[in-house]
């Protein structure tokens, strides 16, 4: 590495996730200072030695503490002397109730702020703990002493045990939050050369990646493992299923439905999912993760109905009715849904759909709607001009074509974007 590009770096917390960041970081380039009150820990990187098993640590601590890039101290304050950033590895375990304790980064964030009350340069200070969105605004930047000799940054670790140096060598993904440009950029340069490209994001977007990105994990774990039970259970073979599920780089492993908006329906997702639990409990297998799906979804329609009523007692426009956009199926529509919720509130309500004419439907289609709202007919308007002009406020619930889109936002009318559509 270019000795322009070489930072002096103070890792705080030499568990897994410091000593690996300490190690890695010094075998590109950095002149690295671990940090730790366990002496035996420090005596252990001193000697060229890793305090834990992880695969490839050892070596590269060995190597590392060789070239003299790596040492390690119980002294805070001779860590911070050279450094330009301190990395903040801390652990943040469980307490009883499964909130966070935050003992350890409260008082490694004071060590520093005492540090700052004498330093003549500015220390870029970057959180890698995992911390609940808010933690670097409302714990490590008081503890800091609010002061400008401090640049505060979040950039949280994706490093799984017993992989931990292949995934900091070779990152999935490299985040980086916070409000200051240059102190962003100051701690992505520590990964120049790995083959990632950082995600710029705010404070609180990086401190809540790390944690919808353990959860999504944890989910597809527990998928998988239902899928896998019920599949048993029926005779199917449960690793065939995933596998060939797994084969679908469209919808199933991609970005597809990953993206925050308003419920699901249709015909499909509601019916499939009921029918998959109901078989399942006849043959007495639980499946709690996939039973839940269907409450959660309930619930979503619950939010954006509290929040549409918070609005007030205005005229209400809403474009959208079937269960998404480019189709007019009904049939358990979430938009259905809301429209009774708001309805029965008494509030006024218009409707607008490019696909939807009410006298052309038929069917199971037609029972659905009229079956939960016995006169959408009245409500319905025929055009998007129709709509805007006799609407206070819109909702939307599905993602216009570019026409509507352009009508709506030209329309200069408030609007609540429930479908997260309009951007």
């Amino acid at each position: 590495m270019n000795d322009k590009n070489t930072k002096e770096v103070a890792v705080f917390g030499l568990g897994y996730v410091g000593c690996v960041t300490a190690a890695c970081l010094a075998s590109l380039g950095h002149r690295i200072v671990g940090v730790d009150v366990s002496q035996a820990k420090v005596d252990s990187i001193q000697n060229g030695e890793a305090p834990f098993y992880e695969p490839g640590l050892s070596e590269i601590v060995a190597a590392q503490r060789a070239a003299g890039r790596l040492e390690a101290t119980t002294d805070h304050a001779k860590a911070l002397e050279r450094s330009a950033i301190a990395l903040l590895c801390v652990g943040t375990p469980s307490e009883r109730n499964g909130n966070l304790n935050l003992e350890h980064i409260r008082r490694v964030s004071e060590q520093i702020g005492e540090h700052l009350k004498e330093r003549t340069r500015p220390l870029t200070v970057a959180v890698r703990s995992t911390v609940f969105p808010g933690t670097a605004e409302e714990v490590v930047w008081p503890a800091l002493g609010r002061t400008p000799m401090a640049r505060l940054v979040s950039n949280p670790e994706f490093l799984r045990e017993g992989a931990a140096v292949a995934d900091f060598m070779e990152p999935s993904l490299l985040v980086v939050g916070g409000d200051d440009r240059a102190a962003m950029e100051e701690v992505a340069g520590l990964y120049a050369g790995l083959p990632a490209e950082p995600c710029f994001v705010s404070l609180r977007t990086a401190e809540m990646i790390k944690y919808a990105c353990n959860a999504f994990h944890a989910l597809k774990v527990a998928f998988a493992n239902e899928i896998g039970a019920l599949a048993e259970e029926l005779g199917v073979p449960p690793l065939e299923v995933m596998e060939t599920l797994c084969r679908d780089r469209k919808l199933n492993i991609s970005t597809a439905y990953l993206r925050p908006g308003f419920a699901f329906g249709g015909s499909c997702l509601p019916k499939d999912l009921r029918a998959l639990c109901f078989r399942a409990g006849r043959a007495g297998i639980k499946l709690p993760l996939l039973e839940s799906v269907l409450p959660a979804n309930q619930r979503q329609i619950e939010r954006a109905a509290e929040r549409v009523l918070e609005l007030g007692p205005r005229r209400l426009g809403i474009f959208g009715l079937a269960f998404k956009e480019n189709t007019d199926d009904l049939r358990e529509s979430p938009v259905v849904a809301l429209i009774e919720t708001l309805v029965g509130k008494g509030r006024e309500v218009r409707v607008y759909d490019p696909h939807i004419r009410i006298q052309a439907i038929y069917g199971s289609n037609r029972n659905y709607v009229l079956s939960a709202i016995p006169h959408i007919e009245k409500l319905m308007v025929n055009t998007l001009d129709d709509l805007l002009a006799g609407a206070d406020h819109l909702v939307i619930t599905q993602r216009p074509d570019p026409a509507s889109r352009a009508a709506i936002l030209a329309s200069g009318l408030p609007r609540l974007d429930l479908a997260h559509a309009l951007g």
